[in-house]
């Protein structure tokens, strides 16, 4: 079978990556590596990986995961590694450039339930995923992250955007000047990333891990279905209130929460604009500007 990436994927990385010219031979090394019987690339996946949908030497389902050194994969291997399934897709087999993952239903995520069931059962979902990392972890702090981040921000040059620029700065700095706790996280946690599974209804998949508090984790969620939002004629009271309602529910600060969500906003909607999504990248700034 010839693996040709996604358009999506291909988009994301540009044409002339080096490693998507390289990807159909890792793909048709990682099956034979396997055994596997492959039956289809998922379509249109991720910007940041090629997931093909497999089966097992003994016949059982599961996905094979390709992404690029960029992406970190062996960095995701080991979260996988250590939630054991608890909460995320589990690790079936590791090599260092492909995952052998537990079979999901990757048509299936909490984006396709009505936004306030969606939001329990990710409430539900991530709780699980904070734990202890492990020791002698490798995993980057969300200090060290969002370090880098904070320079890509600072050197936005839309003066229109300056105010929102400067808040989430400071709102970054001060709330890495200390933390509260150092758990595992998931990293780029949202709707979109909690699939159906048949071992349990909801399971977390592609995390970006590093350790920290909850609050960062949690400010993707808030952001989610922004479109709906920014329709909404109250949008600004609805998204000031999804703030309050997560951080109760999961005993997170509301201010930690609003500072770590505004800073999310600003960098990815500053990042969408420089990359060319200028329309996602406004959405994200017309949110952080609520806050």
């Amino acid at each position: 079978m010839a693996f040709e990436p996604p358009q999506r994927l291909v988009r994301a990385l540009g044409e002339s990556d080096d490693w998507l010219g390289q990807l159909p031979k890792i793909a048709q090394e990682a099956v034979d590596r396997h055994g596997l019987e492959v039956e289809r690339v998922v379509v249109p996946g991720g910007r940041s990986s090629l997931v093909v949908l497999v089966r097992r030497p003994d016949g059982t389902p599961a996905a094979l995961k390709i992404a690029p050194p960029l992406a970190s994969p062996a960095l995701e291997q080991a979260a996988l590694e250590h939630w054991d399934g608890w909460g995320a897709v589990r690790l079936l087999a590791r090599a260092e450039d492909a995952l052998l993952l537990e079979r999901l239903h990757p048509e299936v995520s909490l984006r396709s339930l009505p936004e306030a069931k969606a939001l329990l059962e990710a409430a539900g979902t991530v709780r699980r995923l904070w734990i202890e990392p492990p020791a002698g972890h490798g995993f980057e702090t969300v200090a060290e992250r969002t370090a880098r981040e904070a320079e890509a921000v600072r050197g936005f040059g839309d003066p229109t955007a300056a105010g929102l620029v400067s808040a989430a700065v400071a709102a970054r700095d001060e709330l890495t000047a200390s933390s509260p706790e150092l758990l595992l996280l998931h990293g780029n946690f949202r709707q979109g990333k909690v699939l159906g599974g048949d071992r349990t209804p909801w399971l977390a998949v592609g995390p970006e891990p590093l350790v920290g508090e909850r609050a960062y984790d949690l400010a993707r969620l808030v952001r989610d279905r922004v479109e709906d939002l920014i329709a909404a004629s109250a949008g600004a009271a609805a998204a000031r209130r999804r703030v309050n309602r997560l951080a109760d529910s999961l005993e997170v600060d509301r201010e930690r929460l609003r500072g770590w969500t505004l800073f999310r906003a600003v960098e990815s909607g500053t990042r969408a604009i420089r990359a060319g999504r200028r329309q996602e990248g406004e959405l994200a700034l017309e949110f952080a500007s609520w806050l």
